[in-house]
């Protein structure tokens, strides 16, 4: 039912300066592979057969990762090495088709969203920031998927935060709390702590209602002079609920330095051929702060 998905991915990630300044930050590696592909494969498992890349001027690099590569295959092809030919020739998940387009302006998350309605048409989609990596089974859109199944309206990924932190986020405002699922009857971007709903943060998905567009359409410009996802999330909930998941699995912010290194860390010990040389480093390194 959920077969579209945006991508954002025009930011220039200054949080991470210098090593964004000619990679695009969402080709930074994780172990190995970059954030994108992460989300990407994160959306295939969804059910997403469509994803828009919403890009920039500079952000090329993103399009070609996905992009077939002859003279790598014809390289790895006469020396033998088939398994990572296969790897070479997977970024991009099999059944999704890619499409790029490009923002303008950096005008904000909800004219990213905006710039991607020629593909989206009239249809419930997806939004995954890839700079929020979430590590899990199954990944958070596809349990976003499944309950959405079942509430229908807007459906984000929340967690708590530390109240003083609240001002980073879009806070919901919750009506009632079952197991996972949170009943909201608004979102406040980025508020006070002493304005804040809740500690409920909204972190990078979403599945929205189409009606987003009706909003966004009109340009409006919100907190920071930006066109705000949030403010559209909002100003639809009078003919669509919002609801917030409690996903599992764990969230990392790799849009900043300890964040993304936090990442490595742990994906590292999920993977086959990190985690013991890993683990054990991590064990030897404590061993030495400890004496």
């Amino acid at each position: 039912m959920i077969r579209k998905a945006v991508l954002p991915v025009a930011g220039m990630g200054t949080r991470v300066l210098p090593a964004t300044k000619v990679l695009p930050k969402e080709l930074l590696p994780v172990v190995d592979k970059p954030l994108i592909q992460y989300a990407v494969e994160e959306a295939a498992e969804a059910g997403i057969t469509d994803i828009v890349l919403v890009t920039a001027k500079g952000k090329e690099l993103l399009v070609d990762h996905f992009d077939r590569s002859p003279e790598l295959e014809r390289q790895l092809e006469e020396r033998g090495k088939l398994e990572l030919l296969e790897i070479a020739r997977s970024t991009c998940p099999k059944g999704v088709t890619i499409t790029a387009i490009r923002q303008p302006a950096p005008l904000g998350l909800g004219h990213a969203v905006w710039c991607a309605r020629p593909v989206i048409g009239d249809e419930p989609f997806a939004v995954l920031l890839p700079d929020d990596l979430i590590l899990g089974q199954p990944g958070a859109l596809r349990q976003m998927v499944d309950q959405w199944s079942q509430t229908r309206g807007h459906l984000v990924a929340v967690e708590n935060v530390p109240l003083e932190h609240v001002n980073r986020y879009g806070i919901l405002d919750v009506v009632e709390e079952k197991g996972q699922l949170a009943r909201a009857r608004g979102m406040v971007e980025k508020p006070k702590p002493e304005d804040a709903p809740s500690t409920l943060s909204v972190i990078g998905r979403y599945i929205l209602e189409p009606v987003v567009f009706d909003f966004l359409d009109k340009k409006q410009k919100g907190q920071g002079g930006e066109i705000q996802l949030t403010d559209a999330i909002a100003a639809t909930l009078s003919q669509v609920g919002l609801s917030g998941l409690r996903f599992k699995g764990t969230r990392y912010d790799c849009g900043t330095k300890a964040g993304y290194v936090q990442a490595i860390i742990d994906a590292a010990l999920l993977h086959a051929e990190t985690a013991g040389p890993v683990y054990r480093h991590i064990h030897a390194l404590a061993g030495r702060r400890a004496a």
